[in-house]
């Protein structure tokens, strides 16, 4: 029994001499060796069995090697192939390479030469399986990924509605609720004990609170689904805008603000600007109680990218908390300390992702905090 192991070879040749002797020299040399003189029988042989290299005599009666060689890598496209040929028959040989065969050895040859070209024609053939190997598995992986991601975004098409629907159909409710405890906090306060109005505008507080919740996850399912506009953004005129509008807030308290460089870049506008008050409004939030507080706006270049970004010396966090900040509803300080409803800087990240770039933050605890993003140029 031949061992699995070994090299197949199948050995064609019209000359029963010739062949019987390529047979049991190559044997001897340790290969797994199966010989016809007919070239029908071989292909009938490459139906049932796996070879690995077929040496076949260039000129035969029934079919020459060429035809062969058509009909072997039908049979099986990776079979290494090897003709055997006369010195008069090199351009034909040369042909057949150009067809597929690895190599072709002159008559009358040794042994010798033949077992170096089997090594080379053997090697080629471990590449080529390889290589498709590697290729149905990259294949396979692709289809995998193409499902995946398919999948993902059913989901998130569906996590976007349902979303939109929730914050949407829940507002009206909602606004009820605070009409009537408004009316009867109006109305009927006087006549209740301190523990009920207390209670009253406990119930206010959270009913405002859950509408500004509503009003953010609505902003935030909205913005998946909008097209973005994207022209010549000025990033310096959009941060003047975002100081003014949150001024008024601001009354009252001592922040420096150092603006640096703001190169213009390509984006959609609006939701830029959403970015820009997100993360400054944050800044100025987060540093209430410093003296001063100090509010950076700049970019820089880091390895050929312009990196905008916003620093505070504000309450900072712990890094090993980074990557919460950016999640729905995620919230680092408690709502004792800092007002909010934990959705702005998921907004800032899906934004910053449309526009093909990526946001990160940089913090110590009483420190302050980084917040850097970039933008497909």
């Amino acid at each position: 029994m031949s061992s699995p192991h070994l090299p197949k070879l199948l050995v064609v040749d019209d000359d029963v001499l010739l062949k019987t002797a390529l047979c049991n020299g190559l044997k001897e040399k340790g290969y797994d060796t199966t010989g016809f003189t007919s070239a029908r029988a071989a292909l009938a042989a490459l139906q049932t069995a796996r070879f690995d290299v077929l040496l076949t005599d260039l000129l035969m009666p029934d079919m020459d090697g060429i035809a062969l060689l058509k009909e072997a890598r039908k049979i099986d496209p990776d079979l290494g192939t090897i003709m055997l040929t006369g010195e008069g028959s090199i351009a034909t040989a040369v042909e057949a390479m150009k067809l597929g065969a690895m190599d072709y050895v002159l008559k009358p040859f040794s042994l010798s030469v033949l077992l170096l070209v089997l090594t080379r024609a053997l090697e080629v053939r471990r590449l080529r399986l390889e290589k498709a190997q590697l290729e149905r598995r990259l294949g396979e992986r692709t289809a995998e990924l193409e499902v995946a991601n398919n999948e993902l975004k059913t989901a998130n098409e569906e996590l976007n509605a349902f979303a939109h629907s929730v914050s949407h159909d829940l507002r009206a409710p909602l606004r009820a609720v605070h009409s009537l405890t408004s009316i009867l906090a109006e109305d009927y306060s006087g006549s209740l004990p301190s523990e009920a109005q207390e209670i009253m505008n406990r119930l206010l507080a959270s009913v405002e609170q859950t509408g500004r919740m509503m009003a953010d996850l609505l902003r935030f399912s909205q913005i998946g689904q909008c097209p973005l506009s994207k022209r010549e953004v000025r990033i310096s005129e959009l941060v003047k805008e975002v100081l003014g509008d949150l001024r008024p807030d601001q009354e009252g308290r001592a922040i420096e603000v150092r603006l640096g460089e703001l190169p213009d870049c390509v984006g959609d506008a609006a939701l830029l600007r959403q970015v820009l008050f997100n993360l400054i409004s944050n800044a100025f939030k987060f540093t209430r109680g410093k003296q001063p507080a100090v509010v950076e706006i700049g970019c820089e270049e880091q390895n050929g990218v312009k990196v905008y970004f916003v620093r505070d010396n504000g309450a900072g966090f712990e890094m090993q908390d980074a990557q919460k900040l950016f999640g729905v509803f995620q919230r680092l300080h408690g709502a004792q300390e800092f007002e909010g409803t934990g959705v702005g800087l998921s907004i800032v990240r899906r934004i910053i992702e449309r526009h093909g770039g990526r946001i990160w933050a940089e913090a110590m605890v009483g420190q302050g905090a980084t917040f850097y993003f970039t933008l497909a140029s």
